[in-house]
């Protein structure tokens, strides 16, 4: 990295902001789109390793010098953006001009991005700084409170200082060379023992890291503090649509999306600000705990609170979202604590002010077939107001809501109708906003979800039985869309299925309904149940995906629609396909509960077609089967013995060689051993003869 961290540092001494605005735009334009310094160097240089190896098979001793020379280059790297990140620091809370200071919080944001360069930013007086120049928390950034006790001058040498340490030759012992030969080519910048933030994070709760510069290390913030692997599950997030474009076009779009009251380039300020903290919170585990510890969670509530009433820009409020979203995802007592404290009614309120809608009754929202689409950007901050709502209520359909909670959920659900129907500029979008929404009712009670089904009838709507079942046929639509894509099978289809399977069980009309689309008369037995590409077979296919969830929530759904019925479940899959949620369910004996579960006692009557075949349909592969010869045929009665007895014979031998185990069907209905079968009908004879035996000599 050419970067003249030194003359950065004078420049700030000598008052020559200019000097240091130049440098910086320079850093961030070359780095604007480098997410991972070290990590894609290493790679590079890895894989240009390995070729050489391939071609040469030997390494050469100066190319071992030049490997050393790699490393060292790329430890001053690591060691200039860490003193880097530690001066911006101290830099921004002395009350810098408005450019300069967006400028060098956008230096931060890209030094944010590497979780070694971590450790200055991860300090409390770091994320207050940050917290405060982002609005959460109230008072001047430069508050000297906050401040180091050095001063300006001494902290700037004591860095430059370490600086010129670090750039000296290393000094190492033999033992640390042959420690460092030992990890050679496997080392991946995160292991031995040399991780920087231990020590620091120590001191992190004073926020002592100001007191000097950053000597060479490889740790990150996340191995000192044994975490860092909760964020895995988290998807990177769209970017805001507005960084897609040249960063002129940008600055003038927040010019225009200033509001009414607030300093010109605060809000540019805030965002740069809070883009910051989204990359630390997610990259380090010890700034979610600070997070909590320094009460920034309130702030941030009561933001988002007052940014309802649109006392933010659009993309301060995203970026705020995305910090909540972040928070509550990674820390499980944050979503606790925020739910507990009204986290509903406040992204709620969030949500109706994006949608902007207009109430036709308690629960009912008005939708105007020639509304115009979502824009980009309240798409964006509704996707994030849905990811929160979740993380807040993901466990609230097992719980029985009170009536203010019942009450608070139906309002919520009445406005999920409209984001079930309503269109997006992008058909992407549409596609995100209604997999975020499937997410969301999946987590709700579902005693709340009737408000789906009892919104009024419109002209040339999909309707049920008395009811309007326009969310019903988007959903089952949804669900097809998804089926066809087949992308991330499990995590796209999972939810929808749960869903549906759910509101079949909870409600007859949706059964109905939905058992026409998926489930209609079956006419054509001469094909398998998993043959074709209706949405059927496609449901079927799925029952014996490799995925256990996937095929368990397919099967159920299918399940629920023949009413828990098992021969019906068996005719329109085949025993073959419905094996596996039939042996699951202890139900391979036959005995389901049919009418006993609460559906009604409706009959599943045959169609002509398939009476006429129906003695002919394999029951296991659910189709007609071509007449097969019979194999015994023309053999005598001897014959026919003797190959029974090889066949025993053969099963005997697979059994003994563990090769195969042979099953049946215990009385409660589940796959056994066979061995086990026999010992229980052995000991259920004994205990019956000694029954007998017992009361015959009683007098």
């Amino acid at each position: 990295m050419d970067l003249d961290l030194e003359g950065i540092i004078q420049c700030i001494k000598q008052g020559d902001e200019n000097g240091v605005q130049i440098q910086l735009q320079e850093f961030n334009k070359e780095y604007a789109q480098c997410f991972f310094f070290d990590s894609e160097e290493r790679d590079r240089r890895k894989q240009r390793k390995l070729e050489e190896f391939r071609k040469n098979k030997v390494r050469d001793y100066d190319d071992s010098d030049s490997d050393c020379d790699q490393y060292e280059q790329e430890d001053r790297g690591l060691v200039l953006r860490q003193n880097l990140a530690l001066v911006l620091v101290r830099f921004v809370r002395t009350g810098v001009k408005c450019p300069l200071l967006k400028v060098s919080l956008r230096t931060l944001r890209i030094l944010s991005r590497d979780k070694k360069v971590l450790g200055p930013l991860v300090t409390d007086g770091a994320l207050l700084t940050l917290a405060r120049l982002a609005g959460l928390t109230a008072g001047d950034p430069s508050d000297p409170s906050d401040e180091p006790a050095d001063p300006d001058s001494d902290f700037y040498d004591h860095v430059i200082a370490s600086l010129a340490e670090a750039k000296g030759p290393p000094r190492r012992s033999e033992e640390e060379d042959e420690g460092e030969g030992a990890a050679g080519a496997d080392d991946d910048g995160g292991g031995g023992g040399e991780c920087f933030v231990e020590d620091d994070v120590s001191n992190a709760d004073s926020g002592d890291l100001d007191g000097g510069g950053w000597s060479g290390s490889r740790g990150g913030v996340d191995d000192a503090q044994g975490g860092g692997a909760r964020h895995k599950a988290l998807e990177r997030g769209r970017r805001d649509r507005r960084e897609s474009k040249p960063e002129r076009e940008g600055e003038e779009q927040e010019q225009e999306e200033e509001v009414e009251g607030v300093p010109p380039g605060e809000e540019a300020q805030r965002k740069e600000a809070l883009k910051v903290l989204c990359n630390v919170v997610y990259n380090s585990t010890w700034a979610q705990e600070r997070f909590s510890g320094l009460r920034l969670m309130c702030g941030l509530r009561e933001r988002l609170s007052s940014g309802a009433g649109g006392s933010s820009s659009s993309s301060v409020q995203f970026y705020e979202l995305r910090l909540m979203f972040l928070v509550t995802a990674l820390r499980r007592e944050l979503s606790t604590q925020l739910q507990q404290e009204g986290g509903v009614s406040i992204f709620t309120a969030a949500l109706e002010s994006c949608l902007g809608v207009q109430w036709k009754d308690q629960y009912e929202c008005v939708l105007d077939p020639a509304a115009p689409p979502i824009s980009l950007e309240a798409s964006q901050r509704v996707i994030e107001i849905l990811k929160i709502l979740f993380n807040i209520t993901y466990s609230s359909h097992r719980q029985e809501p009170s009536e203010d909670d019942a009450a608070l959920y139906r309002h919520l659900v009445a406005m999920l109708r409209v984001c079930l129907m309503r269109k997006c500029l992008l058909l992407d979008d549409t596609d995100e906003l209604q997999g975020h929404t499937v997410n969301l009712l999946s987590a709700l009670p579902l005693q709340c979800l009737d408000v789906l089904l009892t919104a009024r009838e419109e002209p040339d709507s999909a309707q049920g039985p008395g009811v309007n079942m326009e969310c019903v046929h988007t959903l089952v639509l949804f669900m097809e869309r998804r089926l066809e894509s087949g992308d991330k099978m499990k995590e796209k289809l999972t939810p929808v299925f749960n869903l549906l399977t759910e509101s079949c069980r909870a409600h007859r009309e949706t059964r109905h309904y939905i058992r026409k689309h998926i489930l209609p008369p079956l006419r054509d037995a001469s094909h398998r149940p998993e043959e074709g590409s209706t949405v059927k077979s496609r449901l079927v296919r799925l029952m014996t995906h490799l995925d256990t969830d996937l095929k368990h929530s397919a099967a159920d759904l299918i399940f629920v629609l023949c009413k828990e019925n098992v021969s019906r479940f068996v005719k329109y899959t085949g025993y073959g396909n419905a094996a596996g949620l039939l042996a699951t369910r202890g139900l391979l004996g036959g005995r389901g509960p049919g009418g006993a579960s609460g559906y009604s006692s409706d009959s599943d009557s045959d169609t002509e077609e398939y009476r006429q075949v129906k003695d002919r349909i394999n029951p296991v592969t659910g189709r007609v089967e071509a007449q097969q010869p019979d194999p015994m045929e023309g053999m005598t009665e001897e014959e026919k013995e003797e190959e029974a007895k090889r066949l025993i014979m053969l099963f005997n031998k697979l059994s003994r060689d563990d090769i195969i185990q042979p099953m049946g069907v215990d009385s409660e209905g589940k796959l056994v051993p066979m061995l086990g079968l026999r010992d229980n009908s052995l000991t259920e004879e004994v205990k019956s003869d000694s029954e007998n035996d017992g009361e015959a000599e009683e007098p």
